[in-house]
């Protein structure tokens, strides 16, 4: 198989020299694969170190053909041709077909671009945009089809993709997933979208124990980490029962020389023995305990670091955890009574007239393309705003919304100033109590806010609403597995599954609503 791409012992570092990771090795071709890794592990940065953007650390990185990255974001200023790059190679078939073309356009023009066009817009579901589209009319989930067209266009040998379905409506993610399975060159791709990772044909971790790859998809994948943090279970426990001999093998030893040491004395006192053979017994018996000790402390401190590597494994490898304190929510309790509620900003009408009522510990998805008013409605829920039309009752005061930048955090203060300014009254130890819950820990807590990841950010925000007198009844999250990577996705559902309240929630990972059970969607 070709290879379009070969790392060879590669190792990143931040811009102040923190490492990232160190020695990977490995080549791509006509493959699909994938690349995890908490926030922080340098997913985003291999990328970028592979179109040159970054400078290696140590090791080298070979590219065997052309390499292409998926653009994030589009210029809003352009037009649907000119974001496919393709305005000026138009604007010289256009100059030719009038007859005006200058020699240098002949030797340019791309006859076979138009039909390359239409079929790169067909392939993607853009066929009906003309290609004089602003691209600030078009919703996200058509942007990204866009720059999957004009990767259609290029078609570089190798892909790279960066959280390529973050933001993004249904349609939006579909139009991904239908790129990668056709992709027919290489593709990396940093992703915690789980359905995405199923499709690829390996995964590449980025941990800070090291570098593992991975054959197979996501399925395939989790098993194999199951499977180490067992193997790193039994490590810790053996290494904890090594320590635990390696002490009852040494104080054995010291206590057999304390017995003789103990007789040489009592033969010293009775006299009963030649001086010389006593000191000579005796300088035989100090020599011994000498050795002895060095060899204690040195089995001492081996099993000693074993052990602590041992922790170390297993605290990289062991699941977060996330304590939701109970809300004790009665199942037959009203929560939310929307009767004929329409909502517009001026003439742009988002949606309505619209029931919903909410009752219990019920678990709804809010559903929608981008722009079909889904945050729109949980501030409506909240109160925060009024319904054009109709009535919008919340009849409970116990509730929380999280939107997805966990925008209730200021980040000047330290996740603890946060967490007392949100709980005024709150005593410092029940706070650090609440946010070591969450895994903040000790110093952790004092940690500026602006400074956290997208799953920092998420822990502290629900640390800071579930520390609330009365904990929330009804939990809101919009879009909450964006910018988190996979272990604090899990966290989330494994709390968000055990948690006794309400819930509504806005995502479009499928695999995030029924990991938490949700038992209806309302479509907007």
């Amino acid at each position: 198989m070709t290879s379009f791409l070969t790392l060879d012992s590669l190792s990143l570092a931040t811009p102040d020299g923190t490492p990232l990771f160190r020695d990977l090795t490995v080549s791509l071709g006509r493959e699909r694969v994938g690349l995890v890794g908490r926030n922080g592990s340098g997913k985003s940065t291999l990328l970028r170190a592979i179109i040159g953007a970054v400078p290696v650390a140590t090791g080298s990185i070979h590219l065997a053909g052309r390499v292409g990255m998926l653009q994030q974001a589009l210029d809003e200023t352009q037009d649907l041709a000119a974001a496919l790059g393709v305005a000026n190679a138009l604007a010289c078939l256009a100059r030719m077909e009038r007859g005006e073309g200058s020699p240098d356009d002949a030797a340019e023009a791309d006859w076979t671009l138009p039909a390359r066009i239409d079929q790169a817009l067909a392939d993607t579901g853009l066929r009906q945009v003309p290609l004089t589209t602003p691209i600030a009319t078009l919703s996200g989930g058509e942007r990204m089809r866009v720059a999957l067209a004009r990767q259609l266009l290029e078609a570089p040998d190798l892909l790279l993709l960066d959280e390529p379905t973050n933001n993004l409506d249904t349609d939006g993610r579909a139009a991904v997933m239908d790129l990668i399975r056709a992709w027919p060159g290489g593709l990396l791709v940093a992703s915690h979208d789980r359905a995405l990772l199923e499709q690829v044909d390996r995964i590449v971790e980025l941990s800070p124990i090291g570098v593992t790859l991975f054959t197979g998809g996501w399925s395939d994948f989790a098993a194999a980490r199951e499977a180490a943090r067992d193997a790193a279970e039994t490590g810790l426990t053996r290494a904890a029962d090594e320590l635990r001999r390696t002490r009852g093998t040494i104080q054995k030893a010291k206590e057999r020389q304390d017995r003789r040491d103990k007789a040489g004395r009592a033969a010293r006192t009775r006299g009963d023995q030649p001086k010389m053979l006593l000191d000579k017994r005796q300088e035989r018996a100090e020599a011994s305990r000498g050795r002895g000790s060095h060899l204690a402390a040195r089995q001492m401190a081996e099993t000693e670091d074993a052990l602590a590597a041992a922790r170390a494994r297993v605290a990289i490898l062991a699941p977060l955890a996330m304590d939701l304190p109970s809300c004790h929510l009665p199942s037959g309790r009203r929560l939310i009574d929307f009767r004929g509620v329409e909502m517009s900003f001026g003439a742009r009408r988002l949606f309505g007239p619209l029931d919903f009522q909410l009752t219990g510990p019920e678990r709804v998805a809010i559903a929608g393309p981008n722009g079909a008013g889904k945050s729109t409605f949980l501030r409506l829920v909240t109160g925060k705003l009024h319904p054009t039309a109709g009535t919008a009752l919340r009849l409970t005061d116990h509730l929380a919304l999280l939107d997805q930048h966990v925008g209730l955090l200021d980040d000047d203060e330290t996740i603890l100033g946060n967490m007392h300014r949100l709980n005024p009254g709150l005593a410092t130890n029940t706070a650090h109590a609440a946010l070591a819950r969450f895994g903040f820990r000790n110093t952790d807590a004092l940690q500026p806010a602006g400074t956290l990841s997208g799953g920092e950010r998420l822990r502290a925000g629900l640390a800071c609403v579930f520390s609330r007198p009365e904990p929330p009844e009804l939990l809101m999250l919009d879009e909450p597995t964006n910018h988190l990577d996979l272990r604090t996705v899990e966290a989330l559902e494994t709390a968000l599954a055990a948690y006794d309240g309400a819930l509504l929630l806005i995502s479009h990972d499928t695999s995030f609503l029924t990991a938490v059970s949700v038992t209806r969607t309302l479509p907007l």
